[in-house]
Order: structure tokens, then C-alpha cells, then sequence
């Protein structure tokens, strides 16, 4: 344990947060592929409505997406801006 340095430590927890982060981008998936489904089964119940269906599904889905990319934004600036790093050497 004496071999790691602070840098490595925050490189590795940045890692982990990285992985967690992404872990997010599930919830946005799993949740668009329930809305489709259930958006295709109103069109099948009633085709007059496909229209008004689909719009309104498309901005749910479009809203849940939004997760997703903030997740991938977070992520991204934890594995290649290292935000940690540079605070940590104004100490």
C-alpha cells in the first residue's frame, strides 16, 4: 500500500467513478425500450392514434436520453480532464 502515490489514488478512484458513471447510461435504456414498447402496443390498439403516439413518445424518450449523455459527460471528464489531479497539485 506504501507504493501508491496520491496521483495514482486519484487516477484509480477517478476509474471507479468513471465505470459508475456509466452505469447510469442502463436507466435511459431500459426505460426508452419499455416506452417503445408500450407506445407500440397503444398504436395496436388504436392506428388512428399513431401520430399523437409518436410524437409524445419520441419527447419522453428524447427527455430520458438526457441522462444518459450527462452520465457520458461526466464520465469523460473523469477519465481525460482529471479534474482531482489539478486541484490536488494547487494544495
Amino acid at each position: 500500500m506504501s507504493n501508491i502515490t496520491n496521483e495514482g489514488l486519484i487516477l484509480a478512484c477517478s476509474a471507479i467513478g468513471t465505470g459508475l458513471a456509466m452505469i447510469a447510461g442502463l436507466g435511459p435504456g431500459i426505460g426508452q425500450g419499455i416506452a417503445a414498447g408500450h407506445a407500440a402496443g397503444a398504436v395496436g390498439r388504436n392506428p388512428g392514434a399513431k401520430g399523437q403516439v409518436t410524437s409524445t413518445m419520441l419527447v419522453g424518450q428524447a427527455v430520458a436520453e438526457t441522462t444518459g449523455l450527462y452520465s457520458l459527460v461526466i464520465a469523460l471528464i473523469l477519465m481525460f480532464g482529471n479534474p482531482f489531479i489539478s486541484a490536488f497539485k494547487k494544495l
